[in-house]
């Protein structure tokens, strides 16, 4: 949960000055967020210090990060303040920023705005900064997603450009330091650095870093690490120039619009942002910021149901106000018009939520739960329950492994091709260990042998979990399902060993080993799995009724799979889909 620290007398003389400590730990209470301390109450402050509050703020709440956007918050949900209103200002000539190709390669996305007129005073700019810092922290990941970078207008010169160049060729002197660097001394000096450090390794082993120039040619900042000098913002600034890289859009936007909001109160004409053109090697442009509002379509019934209270169109439409939400009544529904500074809100949920805080979660009436249930497993649970237990009873022991796996253990390493339609593939995974998700249950067991083998042999262990497939005729295009795999490594591979596990599970669900011609049953069809030995691996079929299902397969491991799994002994193993038998 973050935390903010903001000026005492400067809050309570924005809300009145009708609050003390414990009554605006009340009010914090009311709205959603904790008053954790108040320096005061420590004893005599030092001279010159001003009391500061200590306030922990919900994850979820973006705008909360600043005095600037608590006091905003406050003052509507107190009916001090309205509801602030936000324009782009029209230009018919913006500032450019015009990105190379090159990158893509490193960074591919930025955005930018202007405010102009701002009047700065100490805590206004540090105010500034430390949102910058709690964006670039938490909506940009550490700055892996998003970096802030911003500028004096007036010591810069338009149009820009957003560029990627070799660290040697880069030359510029960071933000509070008198030497020119390069990209290879920058490494080696905030190497030492007790803050900078830390994101050095996002751009380190880059053959390009990320630099924004102007139209001199002069380094504006290398993103995500440090601004230049040159450009630096002071108590004096009047215009400052706002750009943000990124490598998601989405993020990217959501950091811009906040930022903006929050210190476009300062300009001269509160509330205004000039946009910034941005254009891209394929020649398309994007001006920002995008100040276009969303709307979420609800009704009374839905948001009285989930909060527990009875209120009319009206009353509600009064209580989201409370909470900064616009609101309008069409015919039996409520039309909310989600704020540029609140990203967070995604559905209806949402809007329950602040109905919630809004109408006081003390006051909810308290009612009894008339519906009688009974908790019960799902069936699919209890399924896994009897195959688990058989396969313990058999003197089997159980292993759980990681749903998350290299896209080589699926494909590669089982000597399989990967046809596109079979696994959910991570867009941004931490490793490489981590790529995709698990459609085979068999990789987990193989690493599972691989560190075992200092154990004696047989090694006998089997898992029943879930993996995960690509399935177009599903709502999110993807399916779980329950498969259950056995492994036998020893110094032979006794193939009849594992066959007589899937008898014995096959038995406990009903179907006993039968011929293709019988009614009800499973037999196993010759098959050829490149993953096992050829001529020893088959097809696990059911029939019941004259339906067959195709349940997974049994065969003994290829020596290829063997070697990439650094595994020497042969290894026989099946693995089968169980939700059939449901």
């Amino acid at each position: 949960m973050p935390t903010i620290y903001v000026d005492k007398e400067e809050l309570f003389e924005y809300l009145g000055n009708q609050f003390n400590t414990e009554a605006f730990r009340e009010l914090c209470f009311e709205f959603g967020i904790e008053l954790e301390e108040d320096t005061s109450e420590k004893g005599e402050l030092a001279e010159g210090e001003r009391a500061q509050l200590k306030i922990d703020i919900p994850a979820n709440r973006y705008d909360l990060l600043c005095i600037e956007g608590l006091t905003r918050a406050l003052g509507v949900f107190l009916g001090r303040d309205s509801i602030k209103h936000y324009h782009v200002t029209p230009t018919s000539n913006p500032h450019r920023i015009t990105v190379a190709k090159e990158c893509s390669q490193i960074r591919p996305l930025i955005v930018g705005a202007i405010l102009r007129n701002v009047q700065l005073d100490a805590a206004r700019y540090k105010s500034f900064i430390d949102l910058q810092d709690k964006l670039n922290q938490n909506l940009g990941h550490q700055r892996k997603l998003v970096s802030i970078g911003t500028h004096d207008l007036d010591t810069v010169q338009g149009p820009f450009t957003y560029e990627a160049v070799k660290p040697e060729d880069l030359k510029f002197v960071p933000l509070s330091q008198t030497e020119e660097m390069d990209g290879h001394r920058i490494m080696e000096f905030y190497g030492k650095d007790s803050k900078i450090k830390h994101f050095l390794h996002i751009i380190e082993d880059s053959p390009v870093y990320p630099v924004v120039y102007d139209a001199n040619r002069t380094v504006m900042s290398l993103p995500p690490l440090i601004n230049s000098d040159h450009s630096k913002i002071s108590l004096d600034t009047k215009n400052i120039f706002i750009e943000i890289t990124a490598t998601d859009m989405t993020k990217v936007n959501m950091v811009l619009n906040i930022l903006v909001t929050m210190f476009s109160q300062h300009c001269k004409e509160p509330f205004t942002v000039e946009p910034v053109e941005v254009v891209y090697p394929d020649g398309k442009s994007f001006v920002y910021p995008d100040f276009e509002t969303k709307t979420i379509t609800t009704s009374a019934s839905y948001l009285n149901g989930i909060v527990g209270i009875d209120k009319s169109n009206s009353e509600i439409v009064e209580l989201l106000h409370k909470m900064s939400l616009e609101a309008k009544i069409e015919q039996d529904s409520i039309v909310v018009t989600l704020p540029l500074t609140r990203p967070d809100m995604l559905q209806e949920c949402d809007i329950a939520e602040d109905l919630a805080i809004a109408f006081g979660y003390n006051r909810i009436p308290r009612v009894q739960n008339n519906e009688a249930t009974v908790g019960a497993p799902l069936p699919i649970n209890k399924l896994t329950d009897i195959v688990r237990r058989e396969m313990a009873m058999a003197s089997w022991t159980e292993v759980l492994t990681l749903s998350l796996c290299a896209h080589d253990d699926i494909f590669k390493f089982l000597r399989r091709e990967d046809k596109g339609d079979e696994v959910v593939v991570l867009s941004n995974p931490e490793t490489q260990e981590n790529q995709i998700c698990r459609s085979l249950l068999l990789p987990g067991l193989l690493k599972t042998v691989r560190e075992n083998k200092r154990y004696p042999v047989p090694i006998k262990v089997f898992e029943v979990s879930d993996v995960v497939n690509k399935d177009p005729s599903t709502e999110r295009g993807v399916r779980n399902r329950r498969h259950a795999c056995a492994l036998y490594a020893s110094d032979e591979a006794r193939f009849e060993i594992i066959q007589g596990l899937l008898d014995t599970v096959m038995e406990s669900l009903g179907f006993t080993h039968c011929n293709k011609q019988q009614d009800r049953g499973y037999y196993l069809e010759e098959a050829d799995v490149p993953m096992y030995l050829p001529g020893r691996s088959a097809k696990v079929m059911l029939n019941e009724n004259g339906n067959t299902v195709e349940l997974g397969t049994i065969g003994i491991v290829h020596p290829e799979v063997l070697f990439n799994y650094e595994l020497k002994m042969p290894i026989s193993t099946f693995e089968i889909n169980i939700e059939p038998f449901l």
